[in-house]
Protein backbone atom coordinates (compact mmCIF):
# COMPACT_ATOMS: atom_id res chain seq x y z
CA UNK A 1 0.00 0.00 0.00
CA UNK A 2 1.11 3.28 -1.54
CA UNK A 3 0.48 5.24 1.80
CA UNK A 4 1.45 9.25 2.78
CA UNK A 5 0.52 9.64 6.58
CA UNK A 6 -0.46 14.12 6.97
CA UNK A 7 -0.04 16.20 9.56
CA UNK A 8 -2.50 15.64 12.53
CA UNK A 9 -3.92 17.68 16.08
CA UNK A 10 -4.19 14.75 17.91
CA UNK A 11 -4.39 10.76 18.36
CA UNK A 12 -8.13 9.33 17.32
CA UNK A 13 -8.39 8.43 21.07
CA UNK A 14 -8.52 11.71 21.92
CA UNK A 15 -11.21 12.53 20.20
CA UNK A 16 -13.55 9.39 20.97
CA UNK A 17 -12.40 7.74 17.84
CA UNK A 18 -11.63 3.81 17.27
CA UNK A 19 -8.28 3.66 15.83
CA UNK A 20 -9.17 0.01 14.24
CA UNK A 21 -10.86 1.80 11.80
CA UNK A 22 -8.59 3.54 10.18
CA UNK A 23 -7.16 0.36 8.74
CA UNK A 24 -10.45 -0.38 7.26
CA UNK A 25 -10.70 2.76 5.63
CA UNK A 26 -7.32 2.61 4.19
CA UNK A 27 -7.61 -0.97 3.02
CA UNK A 28 -11.27 0.44 1.38
CA UNK A 29 -9.55 2.63 -0.12
CA UNK A 30 -6.39 0.30 -1.56
CA UNK A 31 -9.14 -2.30 -2.80
CA UNK A 32 -11.12 0.72 -4.94
CA UNK A 33 -7.09 1.47 -6.28
CA UNK A 34 -6.31 -2.44 -7.71
CA UNK A 35 -10.06 -2.45 -8.70
CA UNK A 36 -8.88 0.54 -11.14
CA UNK A 37 -12.09 2.69 -9.80
CA UNK A 38 -10.20 5.00 -8.30
CA UNK A 39 -6.57 6.66 -9.34
CA UNK A 40 -5.86 6.84 -5.67
CA UNK A 41 -7.57 9.00 -2.32
CA UNK A 42 -6.66 11.21 -0.05
CA UNK A 43 -8.54 12.20 3.11
CA UNK A 44 -8.45 14.62 6.12
CA UNK A 45 -11.04 14.19 9.14
CA UNK A 46 -11.54 15.70 12.59
CA UNK A 47 -13.99 16.12 15.30
CA UNK A 48 -14.29 18.59 17.93
CA UNK A 49 -12.76 20.81 15.37
CA UNK A 50 -8.94 18.66 15.57
CA UNK A 51 -7.79 17.02 12.90
CA UNK A 52 -7.13 13.12 14.09
CA UNK A 53 -7.03 11.42 10.65
CA UNK A 54 -5.00 12.77 7.24
CA UNK A 55 -3.29 10.96 4.63
CA UNK A 56 -2.80 10.00 0.77
CA UNK A 57 -2.94 6.88 -0.52
CA UNK A 58 -2.00 5.84 -4.02
CA UNK A 59 -0.38 7.49 -7.08
CA UNK A 60 0.12 11.07 -8.15
CA UNK A 61 0.04 10.83 -11.72
CA UNK A 62 -1.92 8.53 -14.10
CA UNK A 63 0.83 6.99 -15.26
CA UNK A 64 1.56 3.30 -14.40
CA UNK A 65 5.27 3.98 -14.75
CA UNK A 66 5.59 6.93 -12.25
CA UNK A 67 6.04 6.58 -9.03
CA UNK A 68 5.38 9.26 -7.23
CA UNK A 69 2.94 8.93 -4.37
CA UNK A 70 0.13 11.29 -3.91
CA UNK A 71 0.91 13.44 -0.99
CA UNK A 72 -1.52 14.51 1.84
CA UNK A 73 -1.30 17.77 0.39
CA UNK A 74 -2.05 17.25 -3.24
CA UNK A 75 -4.09 19.51 -4.88
CA UNK A 76 -7.01 18.83 -6.26
CA UNK A 77 -10.13 20.05 -8.43
CA UNK A 78 -13.12 20.40 -6.18
CA UNK A 79 -15.67 20.67 -8.67
CA UNK A 80 -18.97 21.34 -7.42
CA UNK A 81 -18.05 21.94 -3.64
CA UNK A 82 -17.23 25.01 -4.93
CA UNK A 83 -21.58 25.50 -4.34
CA UNK A 84 -20.85 24.86 -0.74
CA UNK A 85 -18.54 27.82 -0.65
CA UNK A 86 -20.49 30.16 -3.02
CA UNK A 87 -24.02 29.29 -0.89
CA UNK A 88 -22.09 30.98 2.40
CA UNK A 89 -21.01 33.67 0.25
CA UNK A 90 -25.29 34.46 -0.79
CA UNK A 91 -25.58 33.80 3.17
CA UNK A 92 -22.87 36.40 4.21
CA UNK A 93 -24.27 39.17 1.44
CA UNK A 94 -28.17 38.29 3.14
CA UNK A 95 -27.34 38.53 6.71
CA UNK A 96 -25.67 42.29 5.36
CA UNK A 97 -28.11 42.95 4.62
CA UNK A 98 -27.43 43.10 0.76
CA UNK A 99 -29.74 40.29 -0.61
CA UNK A 100 -32.41 38.07 0.62
CA UNK A 101 -32.97 34.69 -0.33
CA UNK A 102 -36.67 35.38 -1.73
CA UNK A 103 -35.87 37.78 -4.15
CA UNK A 104 -36.44 37.28 -7.95
CA UNK A 105 -32.90 37.03 -10.07
CA UNK A 106 -34.27 39.60 -12.17
CA UNK A 107 -34.05 42.43 -9.56
CA UNK A 108 -29.86 41.80 -10.16
CA UNK A 109 -30.36 40.48 -13.51
CA UNK A 110 -32.31 41.74 -16.60
CA UNK A 111 -31.98 39.31 -18.83
CA UNK A 112 -35.01 37.30 -16.12
CA UNK A 113 -37.21 40.40 -16.44
CA UNK A 114 -39.47 38.16 -18.19
CA UNK A 115 -41.89 35.13 -18.09
CA UNK A 116 -41.15 32.47 -17.59
CA UNK A 117 -37.53 33.95 -15.98
CA UNK A 118 -39.19 36.78 -13.95
CA UNK A 119 -40.46 33.50 -11.37
CA UNK A 120 -37.18 32.23 -10.43
CA UNK A 121 -35.41 33.81 -7.27
CA UNK A 122 -32.11 33.46 -5.07
CA UNK A 123 -33.86 30.71 -2.84
CA UNK A 124 -34.91 28.45 -6.01
CA UNK A 125 -30.95 28.82 -7.61
CA UNK A 126 -29.40 27.28 -4.15
CA UNK A 127 -32.00 24.87 -3.77
CA UNK A 128 -32.28 23.65 -7.45
CA UNK A 129 -35.66 23.76 -7.56
CA UNK A 130 -35.69 26.88 -10.03
CA UNK A 131 -37.02 25.05 -13.52
CA UNK A 132 -34.06 25.70 -15.44
CA UNK A 133 -32.55 22.12 -17.44
CA UNK A 134 -30.31 19.84 -14.52
CA UNK A 135 -26.95 19.31 -15.83
CA UNK A 136 -26.65 16.64 -18.72
CA UNK A 137 -29.98 17.10 -19.49
CA UNK A 138 -28.80 16.58 -23.06
CA UNK A 139 -28.04 12.65 -22.14
CA UNK A 140 -32.25 12.89 -21.94
CA UNK A 141 -33.71 15.05 -24.35
CA UNK A 142 -32.84 14.30 -27.86
CA UNK A 143 -31.45 17.71 -29.56
CA UNK A 144 -31.21 19.63 -26.11
CA UNK A 145 -28.70 22.10 -26.35
CA UNK A 146 -27.04 22.83 -22.62
CA UNK A 147 -26.75 26.47 -21.42
CA UNK A 148 -23.19 25.94 -21.68
CA UNK A 149 -23.07 24.84 -25.32
CA UNK A 150 -25.05 27.71 -25.94
CA UNK A 151 -23.09 30.47 -24.01
CA UNK A 152 -19.91 28.55 -26.86
CA UNK A 153 -21.98 29.23 -29.85
CA UNK A 154 -22.61 32.71 -28.78
CA UNK A 155 -19.04 33.52 -28.02
CA UNK A 156 -17.82 31.65 -31.29
CA UNK A 157 -20.20 34.60 -33.40
CA UNK A 158 -19.45 37.17 -30.72
CA UNK A 159 -18.59 40.45 -32.11
CA UNK A 160 -16.67 42.89 -29.75
CA UNK A 161 -18.09 45.97 -31.48
CA UNK A 162 -21.53 44.47 -30.58
CA UNK A 163 -20.97 45.71 -26.75
CA UNK A 164 -20.47 43.66 -24.14
CA UNK A 165 -21.46 39.95 -24.49
CA UNK A 166 -24.51 38.64 -23.33
CA UNK A 167 -24.21 35.08 -23.00
CA UNK A 168 -27.24 35.14 -20.15
CA UNK A 169 -29.71 35.80 -22.94
CA UNK A 170 -27.65 33.28 -25.04
CA UNK A 171 -27.85 31.16 -22.55
CA UNK A 172 -31.70 31.37 -21.48
CA UNK A 173 -32.42 30.54 -25.50
CA UNK A 174 -33.51 26.72 -24.03
CA UNK A 175 -35.75 28.64 -21.93
CA UNK A 176 -36.73 26.06 -18.38
CA UNK A 177 -38.19 22.80 -18.39
CA UNK A 178 -40.28 23.28 -14.90
CA UNK A 179 -41.92 25.51 -12.72
CA UNK A 180 -40.21 27.37 -10.40
CA UNK A 181 -40.61 24.68 -7.07
CA UNK A 182 -41.83 22.14 -9.23
CA UNK A 183 -38.65 19.62 -8.77
CA UNK A 184 -35.18 19.09 -7.45
CA UNK A 185 -33.31 19.26 -10.59
CA UNK A 186 -29.21 19.79 -9.95
CA UNK A 187 -28.56 22.89 -12.42
CA UNK A 188 -25.04 24.41 -11.81
CA UNK A 189 -25.55 27.03 -14.72
CA UNK A 190 -28.24 28.33 -11.81
CA UNK A 191 -24.90 28.63 -9.32
CA UNK A 192 -23.24 30.50 -12.23
CA UNK A 193 -25.79 32.85 -11.76
CA UNK A 194 -25.37 33.10 -8.37
CA UNK A 195 -21.48 34.60 -9.11
CA UNK A 196 -23.25 37.18 -11.53
CA UNK A 197 -25.50 38.31 -8.84
CA UNK A 198 -23.01 38.48 -6.25
CA UNK A 199 -20.34 40.36 -8.74
CA UNK A 200 -23.55 42.97 -9.67
CA UNK A 201 -24.22 44.03 -5.36
CA UNK A 202 -20.47 43.76 -4.43
CA UNK A 203 -18.93 45.50 -7.63
CA UNK A 204 -16.01 43.06 -7.67
CA UNK A 205 -16.16 39.61 -9.13
CA UNK A 206 -17.77 36.67 -7.41
CA UNK A 207 -14.33 35.37 -6.99
CA UNK A 208 -12.46 37.80 -5.59
CA UNK A 209 -15.12 38.58 -3.24
CA UNK A 210 -15.44 34.76 -1.92
CA UNK A 211 -11.45 35.15 -1.98
CA UNK A 212 -11.14 38.43 0.06
CA UNK A 213 -14.24 37.22 2.53
CA UNK A 214 -13.91 33.30 3.25
CA UNK A 215 -10.55 32.07 1.74
CA UNK A 216 -8.16 34.60 2.87
CA UNK A 217 -9.69 34.71 6.18
CA UNK A 218 -10.05 30.94 6.87
CA UNK A 219 -6.66 30.50 6.12
CA UNK A 220 -7.28 28.34 2.91
CA UNK A 221 -4.07 29.09 0.91
CA UNK A 222 -4.41 25.94 -0.52
CA UNK A 223 -8.07 27.20 -1.86
CA UNK A 224 -8.08 28.68 -6.12
CA UNK A 225 -9.74 29.65 -8.65
CA UNK A 226 -6.46 28.85 -10.74
CA UNK A 227 -3.44 27.11 -9.62
CA UNK A 228 0.18 28.76 -9.52
CA UNK A 229 3.37 27.44 -10.19
CA UNK A 230 4.08 26.26 -7.08
CA UNK A 231 0.16 24.43 -6.67
CA UNK A 232 0.55 22.76 -9.82
CA UNK A 233 3.59 21.02 -8.85
CA UNK A 234 1.23 19.61 -6.20
CA UNK A 235 -1.36 19.05 -8.29
CA UNK A 236 -2.94 15.72 -8.73
CA UNK A 237 -2.09 14.22 -12.76
CA UNK A 238 -5.05 12.83 -14.22
CA UNK A 239 -4.77 12.72 -18.13
CA UNK A 240 -2.35 13.40 -20.65
CA UNK A 241 -4.13 17.19 -21.18
CA UNK A 242 -3.99 17.77 -17.58
CA UNK A 243 -0.21 17.19 -17.22
CA UNK A 244 0.47 18.78 -20.57
CA UNK A 245 -1.13 22.12 -18.72
CA UNK A 246 0.23 21.24 -15.88
CA UNK A 247 3.89 20.95 -17.49
CA UNK A 248 3.02 24.26 -18.66
CA UNK A 249 2.02 26.76 -16.19
CA UNK A 250 5.18 25.03 -14.00
CA UNK A 251 7.76 26.10 -16.75
CA UNK A 252 5.67 29.76 -17.50
CA UNK A 253 5.04 28.06 -21.17
CA UNK A 254 1.38 29.79 -20.49
CA UNK A 255 0.37 31.27 -23.93
CA UNK A 256 -1.57 34.58 -24.32
CA UNK A 257 -5.54 33.77 -23.49
CA UNK A 258 -7.66 33.34 -26.67
CA UNK A 259 -10.43 35.50 -27.54
CA UNK A 260 -12.33 32.52 -27.01
CA UNK A 261 -10.68 31.92 -23.11
CA UNK A 262 -11.37 35.62 -22.27
CA UNK A 263 -14.61 35.41 -23.25
CA UNK A 264 -15.21 32.37 -21.02
CA UNK A 265 -13.39 34.29 -18.31
CA UNK A 266 -16.82 36.69 -17.96
CA UNK A 267 -18.24 33.44 -16.46
CA UNK A 268 -18.30 33.25 -13.32
CA UNK A 269 -16.85 29.97 -11.63
CA UNK A 270 -19.00 29.49 -8.94
CA UNK A 271 -20.68 26.56 -9.75
CA UNK A 272 -17.62 24.78 -9.89
CA UNK A 273 -14.11 25.96 -10.21
CA UNK A 274 -12.09 26.22 -6.98
CA UNK A 275 -9.34 23.55 -6.28
CA UNK A 276 -7.90 22.76 -2.56
CA UNK A 277 -6.74 20.01 -0.31
CA UNK A 278 -8.39 18.21 1.91
CA UNK A 279 -7.05 20.07 5.27
CA UNK A 280 -8.00 23.09 3.64
CA UNK A 281 -11.38 22.35 3.18
CA UNK A 282 -11.59 21.19 6.62
CA UNK A 283 -11.42 24.49 7.78
CA UNK A 284 -14.20 25.76 5.50
CA UNK A 285 -15.78 22.56 6.97
CA UNK A 286 -14.93 23.37 10.75
CA UNK A 287 -15.94 27.25 10.31
CA UNK A 288 -19.76 25.63 9.58
CA UNK A 289 -19.83 23.32 12.61
CA UNK A 290 -18.19 26.50 14.36
CA UNK A 291 -21.78 27.82 13.32
CA UNK A 292 -19.68 30.95 10.96
CA UNK A 293 -16.81 31.17 13.04
CA UNK A 294 -13.07 29.27 12.88
CA UNK A 295 -11.09 30.22 15.94
CA UNK A 296 -11.31 33.88 16.43
CA UNK A 297 -12.25 34.80 12.83
CA UNK A 298 -16.13 35.04 12.16
CA UNK A 299 -17.36 34.55 8.58
CA UNK A 300 -20.88 34.49 8.88
CA UNK A 301 -23.06 34.55 12.07
CA UNK A 302 -24.83 31.59 13.95
CA UNK A 303 -28.14 32.13 12.47
CA UNK A 304 -26.87 32.25 8.78
CA UNK A 305 -25.09 28.87 9.65
CA UNK A 306 -28.49 27.40 11.02
CA UNK A 307 -30.65 28.71 7.80
CA UNK A 308 -28.98 27.14 5.22
CA UNK A 309 -27.77 23.81 7.52
CA UNK A 310 -31.76 23.05 8.20
CA UNK A 311 -33.55 21.41 5.34
CA UNK A 312 -35.80 23.45 3.71
CA UNK A 313 -37.00 21.15 0.93
CA UNK A 314 -40.12 19.31 2.08
CA UNK A 315 -42.01 17.58 -0.75
CA UNK A 316 -39.98 18.34 -3.76
CA UNK A 317 -39.51 15.86 -5.34
CA UNK A 318 -36.65 14.36 -7.42
CA UNK A 319 -36.45 12.92 -11.10
CA UNK A 320 -33.69 14.27 -11.74
CA UNK A 321 -30.95 11.64 -13.96
CA UNK A 322 -33.52 8.77 -13.75
CA UNK A 323 -33.80 9.27 -10.14
CA UNK A 324 -37.81 7.83 -8.34
CA UNK A 325 -37.40 10.23 -4.90
CA UNK A 326 -40.81 11.59 -3.59
CA UNK A 327 -39.62 13.76 -0.82
CA UNK A 328 -36.19 15.18 -1.65
CA UNK A 329 -34.29 16.42 1.28
CA UNK A 330 -32.25 19.54 0.95
CA UNK A 331 -31.29 22.69 2.46
CA UNK A 332 -30.04 26.12 1.08
CA UNK A 333 -27.47 25.44 -1.29
CA UNK A 334 -26.05 21.66 1.04
CA UNK A 335 -27.22 18.01 0.73
CA UNK A 336 -29.21 16.69 3.35
CA UNK A 337 -29.83 12.74 1.83
CA UNK A 338 -31.29 10.52 4.10
CA UNK A 339 -32.51 7.11 4.24
CA UNK A 340 -30.51 3.38 5.17
CA UNK A 341 -27.78 4.01 2.94
CA UNK A 342 -26.09 6.27 5.32
CA UNK A 343 -24.53 6.13 9.01
CA UNK A 344 -24.18 9.77 9.90
CA UNK A 345 -26.42 11.53 12.31
CA UNK A 346 -29.50 13.55 10.61
CA UNK A 347 -28.26 16.66 11.54
CA UNK A 348 -25.70 16.44 8.93
CA UNK A 349 -25.37 18.04 5.82
CA UNK A 350 -22.63 17.66 3.18
CA UNK A 351 -22.01 18.57 -0.79
CA UNK A 352 -20.25 16.04 -3.38
CA UNK A 353 -18.00 17.21 -6.39
CA UNK A 354 -17.56 15.20 -9.35
CA UNK A 355 -14.53 13.04 -10.64
CA UNK A 356 -14.54 12.71 -7.20
CA UNK A 357 -14.44 14.27 -3.88
CA UNK A 358 -16.79 15.05 -1.23
CA UNK A 359 -17.44 16.90 2.60
CA UNK A 360 -19.50 15.94 5.06
CA UNK A 361 -20.75 17.89 8.42
CA UNK A 362 -21.73 16.05 11.35
CA UNK A 363 -23.24 18.44 13.83
CA UNK A 364 -24.39 16.14 16.31
CA UNK A 365 -21.17 14.38 16.32
CA UNK A 366 -18.58 17.21 15.81
CA UNK A 367 -17.32 15.76 12.75
CA UNK A 368 -16.06 16.91 9.71
CA UNK A 369 -14.53 14.96 7.04
CA UNK A 370 -13.45 15.62 3.45
CA UNK A 371 -11.80 13.39 1.15
CA UNK A 372 -10.75 13.03 -2.45
CA UNK A 373 -11.44 9.70 -5.14
CA UNK A 374 -10.38 10.24 -8.47
CA UNK A 375 -12.15 8.25 -10.46
CA UNK A 376 -10.85 6.64 -13.31
CA UNK A 377 -12.21 7.79 -16.92
CA UNK A 378 -15.94 9.33 -16.23
CA UNK A 379 -16.98 6.63 -13.99
CA UNK A 380 -18.71 6.98 -11.11
CA UNK A 381 -18.81 4.32 -8.13
CA UNK A 382 -20.87 5.20 -5.23
CA UNK A 383 -18.62 2.65 -3.06
CA UNK A 384 -16.29 5.52 -3.21
CA UNK A 385 -18.26 8.11 -1.35
CA UNK A 386 -21.41 6.75 0.05
CA UNK A 387 -19.07 3.37 1.76
CA UNK A 388 -16.43 5.99 2.51
CA UNK A 389 -19.07 7.98 4.71
CA UNK A 390 -20.12 4.98 6.74
CA UNK A 391 -16.52 3.48 7.37
CA UNK A 392 -15.73 6.97 8.36
CA UNK A 393 -18.46 7.69 10.79
CA UNK A 394 -18.17 3.89 12.03
CA UNK A 395 -15.12 4.83 13.98
CA UNK A 396 -17.23 7.18 16.53
CA UNK A 397 -17.14 5.54 20.20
Amino acid sequence: MLHTPGVTDCSPAEVGYDTSRIEVLNAHFQTLIDQKKIQAASYCVSRYGKTFLHGAIGPLSFREDRADPLIPTTVHNIASITKAVTSVAVAKLVEDGILRFDLPVSAFLEQFNVDPFNKIDIYSLLTHTSGMFPDCAGSLIPYHKSYWQLIGEYFERYNPESGDPDWITAALSCGVNKKVGEEWQYCSFGFCLLGEIIKKVTGVTAEQYIEEQILKPLGMKDTVWGLTPELARRAIIRNERHEKRLNDLINGNQPEDSQMEKLWDTVSSTGGGLASTPADLIRFANMLLGMGTLHDTRIIGRKAVEKITTRTLYGVPDYCWGNDVSDRSYGIGLDMRRGPAFLYSDTSYFHEGAGACCMAIDPTEQLAAVWFVPFTEDNWYAEALYNVTNIIWSGLI
